[in-house]
């Protein structure tokens, strides 16, 4: 009886923080992120996402750790060529991480608009000549691409492996709460 109760406390209490909350990303996109989630400081987006195009939103959580982002990629497909941007994306995946293990890899209506979207373990090996970079950086990921009046957008989730557990359930219920306007 004991055991019970306290595994029960311990389920609400883990899941109790996974909360989501809806958020207004830009004047065109919403989506529902965790409670605990906050926007990145200019710092932190300099810092994780290193380019000349600033993402429209980016957010983390109370540990800094788990990221979900928004961006408009500097490559731009007609939403007729979700079949081949497709192939272009994964090539462009696999040429990022040292291995990549795919678990899912499709196109699929949310929310009335059409997604092409990744799911993956990667891998960056670490270099042990390397004063500040020794060990392999592994991640979970979940990446979804729009196509949608000449522009791409990004939505990206990613998760350290080691906690990707506590996450993986909802990583697809963020995603897939993701509504944007078709005038975006």
């Amino acid at each position: 009886m004991k055991l019970a109760t306290i595994l029960s406390l311990l389920l609400v209490f883990v899941t109790s923080d996974m909360k989501l909350v809806k958020t207004k990303v830009g004047d065109s996109i919403t989506v529902s992120l965790p409670s605990t989630f906050y926007p990145m400081s200019p710092q932190d987006i300099a810092q994780r996402y290193p380019s000349v195009r600033q993402p429209i939103g980016a957010y983390t959580n109370e540990d800094r750790l788990v990221d979900f982002s928004v961006n408009v990629s500097a490559t731009r497909w007609r939403s007729t060529d979700t079949e081949i941007a497709k192939d272009f994306f994964k090539a462009s995946i696999m040429e990022m991480y040292d291995r990549v293990d795919f678990k899912t890899e499709k196109i699929e209506v949310v929310n009335n608009m059409r997604y092409i979207i990744f799911e993956f373990d990667s891998r960056i090996n670490g270099d042990k000549y390397s004063l500040d970079q020794q060990d392999a950086i592994r991640k979970y990921s979940y990446l979804m691409y729009l196509l949608i009046n000449g522009k791409t957008i990004v939505f990206s989730f990613n998760v350290p492996i080691q906690i990707k557990d506590k996450w993986v359930d909802t990583v697809p219920e963020v995603m897939n709460s993701i509504k944007v306007k078709p005038t975006i």
